[in-house]
């Protein structure tokens, strides 16, 4: 019986599971608070910038990418990819991005979505 007084759950032990599960889900809730909301939206194809969009205008715009096209949407200060005609369409499947840094990417046809603007997040202080 004594062996098994060590393997029974104790009232730390409850307290100690409850800090671990709070301080993963407040990182995981920080992840998407912390990054600036941009304030634009470019478009490059094979590393040439072809148009930029402010995330404030609802707009549609087409992009001619390498071989094929995709169908850029500007809605509530989000921007996504609704259509395009690549093979396994990644960018379409891809959520709305709204926040500096984050982009959409469409490899087959070298096209790339990116949020700039606004105030950066800080990423390291020195």
């Amino acid at each position: 019986m004594k062996e098994q007084d060590h393997l029974r759950w104790r009232r730390g032990d409850t307290l100690l599971v409850v800090c671990v599960l709070l301080t993963a889900l407040l990182l995981l809730l920080g992840l998407f608070w912390l990054p600036a909301r941009g304030a634009q939206v470019t478009v490059t194809v094979d590393g040439r910038t072809v148009a930029t969009f402010a995330l404030s205008t609802d707009t549609t715009y087409t992009i001619p990418g390498i071989g094929g096209y995709n169908i850029l949407e500007i809605r509530d200060g989000e921007a996504r990819v609704t259509d395009a005609d690549c093979p396994d369409a990644v960018c379409v499947r891809h959520r709305a991005v709204s926040r500096v840094g984050q982009s959409i990417l469409c490899l087959p046809h070298k096209v790339a979505v990116t949020v700039v603007g606004g105030e950066p997040a800080v990423d390291a202080e020195v």
